[in-house]
């Protein structure tokens, strides 16, 4: 089934290396059809990284606190809901976007925050768990930005994240996985799980399918734990 041409387009656009306030424009415009269109496209993240955090999660995780960062209209939240997780705050940079997260009744708290542009909305030490799917790309949120992820995760707490595979992002891919290995030496935190996920959503033209024929793009699930931090006496 051909994709429709809006949907390719919307999707090339979001995906095109805009400047942030433009991409924030595109989402504003976006927020209507983003859920019929992610639909069509087969999008499987957030379903796939609210499992692998499940997994992961050692604990009954109805009292976790997560932050679902880049939450969109709520398509995270609502896999976490139905795995348990219930206190979810979100933030996000679109305004339209947010708007149809607070619909959903799903987060406790929402909030505007262009993440790469300035800190996030909470304290040190505050989650359990940390969630960004669908936003770590070309063009979008940037890799310099995993600092600020941890620094709200508690020690012990896990951050879940998810990037694309196909051609047009691997150059971000290499820097993102450079950026992991960096903090991962550093003894910030520590790999728990790295799925990689063929069918992670329909190509939106036989350039960007990851394997030629296949019609879809590839994308992987990084799960991380947060290292406690040493005390004098350990380091």
């Amino acid at each position: 089934m051909q994709l429709a041409a809006g949907v390719r387009e919307r999707v090339a656009a979001v995906h095109g290396g805009a400047e942030l306030s433009e991409l924030l424009r595109l989402y504003d415009g976006w927020a209507g059809r983003y859920e019929q269109d992610v639909a069509e496209l087969d999008y499987r993240a957030p379903y796939l990284a609210a499992a692998s955090l499940a997994f992961a999660f050692p604990s009954p995780p109805a009292e976790a606190r997560v932050l679902d960062v880049a939450c969109g209209t709520g398509l995270v939240a609502l896999e976490l809901h139905r795995r348990g997780f219930c206190r979810l705050h979100g933030v996000d940079g679109s305004t339209g976007m947010l708007e149809l997260a607070r619909s959903t009744g799903l987060y406790r708290r929402l909030q505007r925050c262009e993440l790469g542009r300035e800190p996030l909305p909470a304290p040190a030490e505050h989650y359990d768990a940390v969630t960004l799917v669908g936003a770590l790309g070309e063009g979008q949120v940037p890799s310099s930005a995993l600092p600020e992820l941890l620094r709200v995760t508690r020690a012990g707490g896990f951050l879940c994240l998810t990037t694309r595979s196909n051609p047009s992002n691997r150059r971000y891919r290499a820097e993102l996985e450079a950026a992991m290995r960096h903090l991962e030496q550093k003894g910030a935190w520590q790999r728990v799980l790295l799925q990689e996920v063929p069918r992670w959503e329909r190509a939106t033209s036989e350039e960007e399918e990851s394997v030629p024929g296949s019609g879809y793009i590839s994308g992987v699930v990084y799960i991380y734990r947060k290292c406690p931090v040493p005390t004098p006496e350990e380091g």
